[in-house]
């Protein structure tokens, strides 16, 4: 049965509407409430299949429609019914680092342990999830990153141009971030532990292109531990809203900002062992940047 809500309060002065399913545990993972975020813009011909395709363990799934243009609003409610199944839709364009932010508070609202990201245009292959999942189930690390790139087909798979943007974008993010072996910095399928996400300042975050690159910054000001794993690179019917203008320019100058106010944080804190990255998310092997 559908439950029609208004969220309380806004966001950043934008209203938020949810149509949801009442709240339900399911089959968990690992013991872990798992909540999923899905980001939605103009994803009216995916944003179905993308619901369709989050597995059944996962027991709250959030869909952000970021004032889609399309319809996306009408098209995400004809995914099948699910326990958990949260619809919110912003009242103004933020951005997919918005829509994201969006989602993560919403499901820090309803008790989820761990926070994933799908992508609303099904680019992410939810036989990767649990593997996302497991470093932050196992509290080897608070944030698992996808990494497409290390993807045995990636150059078969991922078009030539983003292929070479990503690899050019990574290693910037290397130097701004201050997680040194980051391999993929613009992968968005990721997972977060609730506490991690609880000690981040989500709404100082970037909301545009550049969100994944400026999270990485915000967590390693905070010494959180970051798994890498390969996932699948995935593309097809969906299209992409990125310009070369964006990724080009608009992105490097975010990743300028991001390394000046990570450092300013650093230089604030007490002196404590410094963030890191965990190889593929399996193992305790810890790399210092």
């Amino acid at each position: 049965m559908w439950v029609i809500a208004r969220v309380a309060g806004s966001e950043m002065g934008q209203l938020v509407f949810a149509v949801s399913t009442t709240w339900y545990r399911g089959q968990m993972f690992g013991g872990k409430t798992i909540a999923v975020v899905i980001p939605a813009h103009n994803e009216e011909q995916l944003i179905a299949y993308a619901i369709r395709r989050v597995p059944s363990y996962v027991d709250v799934v959030i869909v952000v429609d970021d004032a889609s243009d399309d319809d996306t609003k009408h098209a995400m409610h004809r995914a099948a019914p699910r326990p958990g199944l949260y619809f919110l839709t912003h009242a103004v364009n933020r951005g997919v680092g918005g829509a994201i932010v969006t989602g993560y508070k919403h499901a820090l609202r309803l008790g989820a342990e761990v926070v994933a990201v799908m992508a609303g245009d099904a680019q992410m292959d939810p036989a990767d999830l649990p593997q996302l999942l497991l470093p932050i189930v196992e509290e080897s690390a608070d944030y698992a990153k996808g990494d497409r790139l290390s993807h045995a087909h990636v150059a078969s798979e991922m078009p030539l141009m983003r292929l070479i943007g990503n690899h050019a974008l990574s290693l910037l993010t290397r130097y701004t971030s201050g997680y040194r072996d980051i391999r993929d910095s613009q992968c968005g399928y990721t997972a977060a532990s609730a506490e991690i996400l609880d000690a981040l300042d989500l709404d100082a975050l970037y909301e545009g292109y550049g969100f994944p690159n400026d999270m990485l910054a915000h967590l390693h000001a905070i010494d959180a531990r970051v798994a890498q794993v390969t996932v699948r690179p995935i593309y097809g019917l969906e299209k992409s809203e990125i310009s070369l203008v964006t990724a080009f320019f608009r992105v490097p100058r975010v990743l300028y900002h991001s390394r000046v106010n990570r450092i300013k944080k650093e230089r604030k804190k007490p002196l404590q062992p410094e963030a890191h990255l965990l190889p593929i998310g399996l193992s305790n092997n810890r790399q210092h940047p």
